[in-house]
């Protein structure tokens, strides 16, 4: 996964919105694979700082809905 051309976009957008208003994100990366993502680690740094300074941060663990909802939808070969 890798937003490329996009990265910087994305941070405009979120540095554009912190400490002005709202904003949720909502992934299934822990913050430790963000740089896979944005593929630069200084910008991935500086995101991050930004969306987390005033965060609340709430992690699921356990398995996804949906894909236990899908495990009961396969078809027995």
């Amino acid at each position: 996964i890798n937003l490329g051309a996009g990265s910087p976009l994305l941070f405009q957008f979120c540095s554009e919105r912190y400490e002005r208003g709202s904003l949720i994100i909502t992934t299934n990366l822990e913050f430790g694979r963000w740089g896979e993502v944005f593929g630069d680690n200084a910008l991935t740094v500086a995101l991050l700082d930004r969306i987390t300074h005033h965060a609340h941060v709430i992690p699921f663990i356990g398995e996804s809905y949906r894909f236990k909802q899908s495990k009961g939808n396969k078809i027995n070969d």
